[in-house]
């Protein structure tokens, strides 16, 4: 594909674009009365059009049949979750009953590390990315002092390169074969929240199994941005959040993995709760726990219904389009964005550096050198929205669903009058 800066470029791509149309399925703030450029897709999905009916529709069904909606509803709330698994199995390629839907991420994360961190004898030691998401790293930590270790000891972190800003899979693969023999779990971002990378997750989870370890994946940044075969690439468990590229809303519910091996299984350490029972006795109140012989054997809770509503929306806009057609767009729109990146670097002699390798998602993270948080400023006030991170970084995230290349086209002018303005005067270079 070859690129040009110039707004007719920008209009006939929207126009052959086939996706156009989903822009209109979605709600956009305003600034004066304009659609804002929405960067931040990768922290907060925008809000689904149908997601307010869905609402409606569980709220009705509320009003109107009071607790026998749990089987009469539309849509029963007692099997409502089981709806949204096989669009997921298809978006991280998954097979049936390997998904399941219930509380949020970091949650779900510490339940799964009940059933996927056997810690026994030298094998302890948990191996992830250097600077992890604070609250992976939280959780990290806290199970390994849980289970009586000294996280400095028994977390091993991958480091970068010096003076590069992603990590290369030689490295990772070289730690966990240093490891081999102490590791007991691989636990790492799928996708790097701060630089975009996409880590290669098969030949990761077949290096760390091959040492002995069972290999889960936080897929937070990549369910919904990059193709995913969790049951090929044979990943023991994942887990991912539902609000950024799934667009379910704020806070909303966590999607699990769980292969297939581990399904079934009776004697598996798990924390157990009522909803994990099978359905075709869980209202008998029987004392023994018989779990589901699906993920759903992990369920504690009955769902939040008004919760997993809005996710069913997004869910049904993602089955319509697949992920393929979406990753080929993404693509282009995200090579479109760096390209404009690069046009406006020449034109006003700035310091642009794009830390996200090519191995990538639609994230770009550019360091702003020689620019500070007045350019974020002067962005934000003139109707762009990107994600501002310490000490010098703009995360960039075009949303294939929603964003179109004229948004591309748009943030490259404002981005060039914010410089040549001086906002980022007197900034600190890093």
């Amino acid at each position: 594909m070859t690129y040009e800066n110039t707004e007719a470029f920008a209009r006939r791509m929207d126009a052959e674009d086939p996706l156009a149309s989903y822009r209109e399925a979605f709600l956009f703030p305003k600034h004066h009365g304009e659609e804002i450029i929405y960067f931040t897709g990768n922290s907060l999905g925008l809000q689904p059009r149908k997601a307010a009916g869905k609402v409606r529709e569980v709220l009705t069904d509320w009003e109107e049949l009071a607790v026998e909606g749990h089987f009469n509803a539309k849509n029963p709330w007692w099997e409502y979750h089981e709806q949204l698994a096989p669009y997921l199995e298809r978006i991280v390629g998954a097979k049936p009953g390997e998904v399941t839907v219930m509380n949020t991420l970091t949650v779900n994360l510490h339940l799964l590390m009940v059933s996927f961190y056997r810690p026994e004898g030298k094998r302890f030691k948990i191996l992830c990315e250097e600077k992890a998401f604070p609250s992976d790293q939280y959780m990290l930590q806290s199970q390994l002092r849980f289970h009586g270790y000294d996280p400095a000891e028994a977390l091993v972190e991958v480091r970068k390169r010096p003076g590069e800003h992603h990590w290369r899979t030689a490295d990772i693969l070289a730690a966990i074969e240093e490891h081999a023999d102490s590791l007991a779990l691989v636990l790492m971002g799928g996708v790097n929240y701060y630089n975009g990378q996409v880590l290669d997750m098969e030949a990761i989870t077949r290096a760390g199994q091959a040492a002995g370890a069972l290999v889960g994946w936080d897929l937070a940044h990549a369910a919904g941005n990059v193709r995913l075969d969790l049951h090929d690439w044979g990943a023991d468990f994942a887990a991912w959040c539902s609000y950024k590229y799934m667009n379910s809303g704020p806070g909303n519910a966590s999607g699990v993995f769980i292969h297939q091996r581990h399904l079934g299984q009776k004697d598996i350490r798990r924390f157990e709760g009522w909803w994990g029972t099978r359905k075709e006795t869980r209202f008998l109140m029987q004392p023994e726990f018989d779990p589901m012989p699906t993920a759903d054997a992990w369920q504690l809770s009955n769902p939040p219904i008004l919760a997993l509503a809005p996710y069913m929306a997004s869910l049904e806009l993602f089955d319509e389009v697949g992920m393929e057609a979406l990753i080929a767009k993404r693509d282009l729109l995200t090579g479109y964005l760096e390209f404009i990146l690069g046009e406006v670097d020449k034109e006003v002699d700035s310091r642009f550096e794009i830390i996200t390798p090519a191995d990538r998602g639609c994230q770009l993270s550019v360091f702003l050198h020689g620019e500070g948080r007045p350019l974020f400023d002067y962005l934000m006030d003139h109707g762009v929205l990107p994600d501002w991170r310490e000490p010098n970084v703009i995360r960039l995230a075009p949303a294939p669903f929603y964003c179109s290349f004229m948004d591309m086209y748009r943030f490259g002018q404002i981005l060039k009058a914010g410089i040549q303005a001086g906002s980022g005067a007197g900034s600190p270079a890093t």
